[in-house]
Formats: C-alpha cells, structure tokens, sequence
C-alpha cells in the first residue's frame, strides 16, 4: 500500500508508491558514451574558456596555461554577470533586480574521461576546497546575498558539456526553496531550542534503516520522504551552519564519503545521471535575520531516473516508486571497503 511522509523540514510530502516496488534495473537508465575528446575544458584549450579566476595547479605553472588539476572559469553563457551593476526597481505590483551575480565553472579535472567518482580522495578534497575557497571570496561582493554551487551529471541532468564539471551562481537574492528550508529549521530550533539537522543525523545514527555510510566527521543517508528514487543527504555530524566553515580535514572527510557514494551510486543504479547540490546558508549581512544556530548545511544528490510531471509541478507533492529504506540498503551493499 502507498503512505504518504512529510519532510521534517519544511513539512512537503511526498508520496511512497511502494506498491510499485521498482528495482534500480526497472528504470532503464544508464550512463551516457563519452565523446572522444579534447574538448574546451580539457587541458591544453585554456585559450578557449574565458581566463580562469582561481585554480589548483603546479608549481612554476601559470595562469590559463596547463598544469592545473581544478580550474575555475566564468561561464561563457552565464545567467548572472558580475560586472552588471546592482539596481532594484519597483512598479506597483511588478519588482525587478538588475542581472548582477556571478556564474562560473569549475572544472575538476583536466582529464576529458574521468568523472568526480573515479578522482582520487584527494583531488575530490581539492575540488571541495576550490567550493569553499570561491565562496568566501564571492562573500566579500555585498551585492550577493546567496552563493549555490551544484554539479549536473549527464545530459538528463542538464550537462551540456560531458567533461567533468560543477557550476557555481552568486545572486542577490534568497531562493524560495533556500527559504522554506530557512524557515522550517528556524521554527522547529523556536520550538525545542535545538538544531531540526543535528536531530537527524543523532536519530540516524540511533536509527540505520536508511543510513548508507559515515565516518568520523559526516553521515549519508537515504532522507524519510525522499523526493526522489535513491535521494541521498550528507550531514556533518557536528553542528555547522555555513559550508564556508567547514575546516581543511573535514573537507578531506567529505570527500572520502562522497567518493564512496559515486561508487555505490555508478554500481547500484547502472551509472545514472545526477544532481549534486550544496545547501548552505545565506551570506552574513548586517541587519539580516542569522540562521547559524539553526541551519546546518547538507549535500544533497539526486539520481535522475524519473521525471517531474504534472501532478508534482500542480501540487508541490513528490511520487516516489521506491520505498526509501531498500534505496538504503541498495546504496549500503555497493558502498566499497577500500577506496
């Protein structure tokens, strides 16, 4: 029989159709043929990006040459442009901002056929480390109020480029959906004077039905009401609101889980498309309601193998086929020993 769960945070519901009981085979997803290379954001064709704003590379290198391991550029197409000036207009019922923000690239690894999951631990801890270090310098540009960074795998997931990337925006505005995470963590530490996220990773550490992995620092975890088949949430298990906190062994840490979980996820669900997503909280600004108390940042990683339909588009509710807690378990028999 269906049931029907409420996400915890910002009370969305969603709709566990376990009658249908799918199997990750079931779906017919698999990863996409890589393109022969090279391509513009392999080493070597630095002179076809914009010039990079920040990198990782070797000694005695230079700028927009080779001999990078991370590299960021601005997007050649972006949504947002940092050289726009800021401008706010009202008209009546109608509120507009001018397109100033910040859009840009980074590219993971120089090699055109290595995804994030098949990098060493370490270089994964360079990639988050370029994460925290682009957004504490977009934090200087007041104009900006939220910083997401996100990665698309695959064409379903809205990668228009194979060659292993994450995207990062800065926009001077909160999101809605930043917002009613905002909201419900901030209602529930009103009520009970505690963190709703460090409640989570306590039960799931009290609780391992649909915990998959964790170590001394982080937990990963198939959520209650998941949105999607195979959703999976990472945690820091201790208290920290803002991912630009987080410190250079912890970064190590996460890395060691997110790597363990590409590799359960290319096994368990034939190398399907996904969604990573970094949720954090807003920029500090003076005068602003501060949520470090009770917001925690998180991961979030989202497999693309159903669609978003009219129903869940008409009603803010999810149709998930796959009951969360044999997802975990599913995720936790491919999560490898070594790595």
């Amino acid at each position: 029989m269906s049931e029907l769960r409420k996400d915890p945070v910002i009370d969305r519901w969603v709709i566990i159709a376990n009658e249908r009981s799918l199997k990750p085979y079931d779906f017919g997803v698999h990863g996409e043929l890589r393109k022969p290379g090279p391509c513009v954001f392999c080493e070597g064709m630095e002179t076809h990006t914009p010039k990079e704003v920040f990198s990782i590379r070797g000694n005695h290198t230079e700028k927009n040459q080779p001999g990078w391991t991370v590299r960021v550029v601005p997007n050649k197409f972006p949504a947002l442009r940092i050289e726009e000036p800021f401008a706010h207009c009202v008209d009546g019922i109608c509120e507009s901002l001018s397109g100033s923000g910040a859009h840009e690239v980074i590219i993971e690894t120089p090699d055109h056929y290595l995804e994030l999951g098949d990098l060493s631990v370490d270089h994964i801890t360079e990639v988050m480390y370029v994460y925290r270090e682009r957004m504490r310098n977009l934090e200087k540009d007041h104009r900006f109020r939220y910083c997401i960074i996100f990665k698309n795998q695959g064409a379903s997931a809205g990668a228009s480029i194979q060659h292993a990337h994450s995207q990062l925006i800065a926009i001077p505005v909160i999101p809605k959906r930043v917002k009613e995470e905002l909201l419900g963590a901030d209602k529930y530490y009103q009520e009970k004077n505690r963190c709703i996220f460090c409640d989570i990773v306590q039960y799931h550490q009290n609780n391992n039905q649909r915990m998959i992995v964790e170590n001394d620092h982080f937990l990963a975890f198939v959520p209650y009401a998941p949105r999607f088949p195979y959703e999976i949430w990472i945690l820091p298990k201790k208290h920290v609101s803002h991912f630009m906190k987080t410190e250079d062994q912890e970064l190590s840490y996460l890395s060691e889980i997110l790597k363990k979980l590409l590799v359960s996820m290319k096994k368990s669900l034939n190398d399907s498309p996904y969604n990573l997503i970094l949720h954090t909280t807003p920029f500090e600004r003076k005068g602003e309601k501060s949520y470090l108390e009770s917001y925690h940042w998180h991961m979030e990683m989202l497999p693309t193998i159903t669609k978003v339909a009219g129903f869940e588009w008409g009603t803010g509710f999810y149709i998930n086929p796959v009951i969360p807690e044999d997802a975990a378990e599913v995720l936790r028999k491919n999560i490898p020993d070594k790595i």
